[in-house]
């Protein structure tokens, strides 16, 4: 029997919050803590009675650790899923040490006031939740998530060393808006306007945003224009995963999204300083995502699928090898099973299962750790289970 605390009432929440009730025998009890009570209780509405889960539903401000601390008292959860802002992490991993709860989020810590994507805010906290005997799992979702957990497989029985990775993330949905993001707009936005870099020999090499591009033709999906980005996992596998000589992130856009934003960015409504109007200060970005569509309403009307997965290239008994893992989800198929298109599924189904692995031992060790660092195999068989089945493909073709 275990208690999970559920802060957000998101679209990727929303997953977790499904997810969660699906898998009873783990998730007897939840409670869905947000800033806007009514999203939680909307949720537990539309659950109550089609699960055995004991849905509970607060209000809390995640920005506020005293206000954190007195709901986890009340509580009392084994664990917290942090599905909540990134710029929140630290405050909920404080109430946690406080309150000696297990901690689990999809995002590393970002400052809300510059675009500087790493985990060292969050390592940080390694000594203390080691000494308080809990545990802080980051970064499961998708990518960050099964991506290191692809990572961990591929080292564990496919590899003795591993020398290239390549993450290739493909959306081939289409929600039929001009522009529209399918997950957090700010975070979004911030993630894709940020300069680009990978890791080669031990060092960050940095590049211009989105000046890297390559062609890539995903199972499922086809032919389609993906750009190198700064993504945090390539921090936490480069130190994890043996032998690695250089690791990269690629994700796919139309050229539709690129004009749009492009136009935002040069009348500066991607920026993240705050400027007066009308007497008021405001942060252009955030203004912008108030007024473009909510990722939460894409789920009926985007179709199409995403592939998402990472190419190997290493060594095994001192022969070459070549490795490819992948999920193909279909976004119609996720909103008919939860609500959601694929974006958030692929997010919330990993968090969940995340959870899981703690709660039931699996991946219970105190102190801060990325997913790569726990045995991935029972993680890896959730995921046919619950959702996310993945293809491996031993002969793949590669990026460059």
């Amino acid at each position: 029997m275990s208690r999970a605390l559920i802060i957000g009432a998101g679209g990727v929440a929303g997953v977790v919050i499904h997810k969660c009730c699906q898998n009873s025998e783990v998730f007897t009890d939840i409670c869905i803590a947000s800033r806007t009570k009514a999203k939680c209780d909307k949720f537990k509405e539309e659950l109550q009675g089609k699960t055995k889960t004991n849905i509970t539903t607060a209000q809390v401000n995640a920005d506020n650790v005293p206000e954190l601390v007195a709901l986890m008292k009340e509580y009392k959860p084994d664990i917290c899923i942090n599905v909540a802002l990134p710029y929140q992490d630290l405050h909920i991993m404080d109430a946690c040490l406080e309150c000696k709860v297990d901690y689990l989020d999809t995002a590393n810590y970002e400052p809300e006031d510059t675009a500087k994507f790493e985990y060292s805010w969050q390592w940080a906290y390694r000594e203390r939740f080691e000494k308080a005997g809990i545990t802080a799992v980051l970064g499961s979702g998708f990518d960050p998530g099964v991506t290191g957990v692809f990572c961990a497989y591929a080292q564990k029985h496919y590899f003795d060393e591993i020398n290239y990775i390549d993450i290739l993330d493909c959306n081939g949905g289409d929600h039929g808006y001009p522009f529209a993001t399918n997950f957090n707009p700010e975070i979004n936005i911030r993630e894709v306007s940020a300069k680009g870099s990978y890791i080669q020999d031990g060092k960050w090499v940095e590049t211009e945003p989105m000046e890297i591009k390559r062609v890539y033709n995903f199972d499922q999906v086809g032919e389609k224009d993906m750009y190198l980005l700064h993504h945090e996992e390539l921090e936490s596998l480069a130190l994890n995963i043996k032998g690695i000589k250089r690791i990269r992130f690629f994700m796919t856009f139309g050229q539709s999204y690129l004009t749009h934003l492009k136009c935002l960015e040069n009348v500066g409504m991607t920026s993240i300083e705050p400027i007066m109007y009308e007497g008021k200060e405001i942060v252009p970005l955030q203004f912008l995502k108030a007024v473009l569509p909510d990722p939460a309403s894409l789920g009926p009307r985007t179709k199409g699928k995403t592939n998402i997965g990472c190419i190997f290239q290493g060594k095994k008994d001192g022969k070459d090898k070549t490795y490819y893992v992948y999920n193909v989800c279909d976004h119609q198929e996720c909103y008919k099973e939860v609500g959601s298109q694929a974006i958030s599924y692929t997010t919330g189904v990993p968090a969940m299962i995340g959870a899981m692995m703690v709660l039931t031992g699996k991946w219970k060790k105190p102190g801060v750790y990325n997913v790569e660092e726990f045995d991935p195999d029972p993680f890896m068989e959730a995921l046919n289970k619950w959702g996310l089945p993945w293809t491996e493909n031993f002969n793949p073709v590669l990026v460059d």
